[in-house]
């Protein structure tokens, strides 16, 4: 009898023990992984990088992690040619130095980028170890490329994110970081181009008076200004421009219509401010779908928006249909242009006495209302590594993404000479300098002058405000078809009623609805 007991309880004690072993098998993998390595994750070690400001998360690692443990891997990083690229470029020598890893940044238009991430993963060679990688060209069709950046985030033995995730404004964080589901995190928050309103405050503030008394109403940009006041407005000063009334511009407005992704992007916005979208599902521009379903672009609010879209560009400088954003840009500061939807990070070239006429002149606004709200598209994208490369270089490529993304290196890039860009961080816009740069005529917007637009892209990037597109595999191609239906519509090849319908064709047999 006593031996049965013994053994049951024997028995007892085998059951606790492993259930006890199951529950603490994660923290002695952990424990042994930090052995190993010599660290100690419980306490957090300063980095030896140059730049950190005071009131920024600093880039930090475990006690006892050694910076240099990767010297002489060679990294390279491909981007579309964007500020934070070249700023990055121009200032590499702070993470070389540091860490002995050495780092060549190649930029090219994204049309070649995605060319050459495409051939990269289709052979698994690991050539670009770390990848801009645009939500809709790229980490759309390409997720299952790229390492899961949890791996590292849970990996005590590695630098954290400074800051965490959650200093990264939450909408960039979705659609540039994650495909399908929260699963798995691909890449971290690295631009965030925005389309907004961009215009001549000295011919608004000069011919006002004269508008409201001819037209009726305030002309001023702002949230209440509507899409179809705004063809009013351009129109109006257009034709008072040819008559020699207005001599600061020669047209009311211009536009990035040219036959490429430039002319989606632009027509977006009128689109989703009347509610529409390109299809029924919802939610497909943050976290993405595999599947979007049908297509919604053969509803009334399609068509109403490709109407008013032909309408207001039959009243846009004669140049919109050949410009991408980058000529609107150029045409703007010029002088040519009253206003001009634009991404918001021309600003530091329209404040570019070297290459633009309108220095000082120019003032930034959310984008008009249509039927249902204000809305901007975005054109962010993150920075991933690819998952082909070896342990060595992932880790190296980790090291990387912590110092590329952190608040302190957004901080070097917003105030770079080679234009700058706008963070992705809460912390660097919580910054006195950040804060006052925003407010024309402060030394501080002289310095940042990407800052200018900034009152009017935080709107934009509130929720109810921002247009993110469908992040779909089958996205490239259908945005194909956008601007191609669009630019036959706009040349009158087709009506606006048959350019939709032909996109929402096209777009259901691309994803097989």
């Amino acid at each position: 009898m006593k031996q049965r007991i013994r053994l049951k309880i024997m028995a007892l004690i085998g059951i606790v023990s492993m259930l006890f072993a199951g529950c603490s098998s994660k923290e002695t993998q952990q424990s042994a992984k930090t052995k190993e390595t010599n660290v100690d994750p419980n306490v957090q070690v300063e980095a030896p990088f140059e730049g950190w400001v005071e009131g920024l998360p600093k880039i930090t690692a475990p006690k006892g992690f050694d910076w240099k443990q990767f010297q002489g891997v060679e990294l390279n990083v491909i981007s579309e040619n964007t500020p934070p690229s070249s700023a990055l470029a121009a200032n590499i020598d702070q993470f070389e130095k540091v860490t002995g890893i050495k780092v060549n940044i190649e930029q090219s238009d994204l049309g070649t980028v995605v060319e050459k991430v495409s051939l990269d993963f289709n052979a698994k060679s690991a050539k670009y170890h770390v990848i801009y990688a645009d939500p809709y060209q790229i980490l759309a069709k390409y997720s299952q490329h790229f390492v899961n950046l949890y791996d590292f985030i849970n990996d005590p033995t590695l630098p954290p994110i400074p800051g965490g995730l959650e200093d990264f404004i939450e909408s960039q964080l979705e659609v540039d970081g994650y495909m399908g589901s929260k699963d798995a995190l691909y890449a971290l928050p690295y631009d965030a181009p925005t389309m907004v309103l961009a215009y001549r405050k000295d011919v608004f503030e000069k011919y006002k008076n004269q508008f409201m008394a001819e037209k009726g109403f305030d002309w001023t940009p702002g949230p209440n200004l509507t899409w179809e006041q705004y063809y009013e407005i351009a129109k109006w000063i257009t034709e008072k421009a040819k008559e020699g009334v207005i001599k600061e511009v020669k047209y009311g407005t211009g536009h990035q219509a040219k036959q490429y992704d430039s002319l989606m992007c632009d027509f977006s916005n009128i689109l989703a401010a009347n509610g529409g979208d390109y299809f029924k599902a919802t939610n497909l521009g943050s976290i993405g779908k595999t599947n979007p379903g049908k297509s919604a672009m053969n509803s009334d609010v399609a068509i109403e928006s490709a109407k008013l879209y032909k309408k207001i560009l039959e009243v846009a400088a004669p140049g919109s249909t050949s410009w991408d954003w980058s000529g609107l840009a150029e045409a703007f500061a010029a002088g040519e242009i009253a206003m001009a939807p634009e991404w918001h990070e021309f600003s530091s070239m329209f404040e570019n006495p070297e290459k633009s006429k309108v220095v000082g002149k120019v003032a930034w606004s959310v984008l008009p209302k249509g039927k249902v709200r204000n809305a901007h598209i975005f054109g962010g994208t993150g920075i991933g590594i690819n998952k082909y490369a070896s342990d060595k270089e992932k880790k190296a490529a980790w090291l990387f993404l912590v110092w590329a993304t952190s608040p302190q290196s957004q901080y070097m890039i917003l105030k770079s000479e080679l234009g700058g860009s706008t963070p992705t961080r809460h912390s660097v816009y919580k910054l006195p300098d950040v804060q006052k740069g925003m407010k024309p005529g402060t030394e501080e917007s002289k310095q940042m002058p990407n800052l200018l637009p900034m009152a009017a892209t935080l709107e934009a990037w509130k929720k109810e405000n921002v247009y993110m597109r469908p992040k779909i595999p089958q996205w490239s191609q259908i945005d194909t078809f956008i601007f191609t239906e669009l630019s036959k519509m706009l040349a009158d090849k087709q009506s606006p009623e048959k350019a939709v319908k032909r996109i929402a064709k096209q777009s259901d047999q691309a994803t097989g609805n």
